[in-house]
């Protein structure tokens, strides 16, 4: 019997594939990887999001003796496509289905890249 499973990243965490174009210099040259794991910062895309922040429940002064009302979470800034910029350090690696992830928490992303057409926006206007 085959059983598929899934991840489900919990909390303020998402899931990332790293970006392992990095290893090469822009003159062509491949890096040892030692060498690009002690780099502070890192990127990849984001595969996977948690639901967010957990909100207590706001009826309750006693939210432990409440089991019935469901759970409310504030939503992460970070979508999944966004290409983030992180703190290495911050980052667990995984390995799934013989791939390399990386699981990191929000606070750690320092930036994100995001397609316009996602966002809506047009960006910043260049001078």
């Amino acid at each position: 019997m085959k059983i598929d499973k899934d991840i489900f990243v919990l909390g303020d965490r998402v899931l990332i594939e790293p970006d392992n174009e990095k290893n090469q210099t822009d003159s062509g040259l491949y890096l040892p990887q030692g060498l690009a794991a002690k780099e502070r910062i890192q990127s990849g895309f984001i595969i996977k999001v948690g639901p967010g922040y957990i909100l207590p429940p706001a009826d309750s002064s006693e939210p432990w003796l409440d089991r019935k009302s469901e759970q409310q979470f504030i939503p992460l800034q970070v979508e999944v496509g966004d290409y983030a910029i992180f703190l290495r350090k911050e980052a667990v690696e995984i390995e799934y289905n013989e791939i390399k992830y990386l699981i990191v928490s929000q606070p750690a992303i320092l930036a994100v890249v995001r397609d316009k057409l996602q966002t809506g926006i047009e960006g910043i206007k260049e001078e």
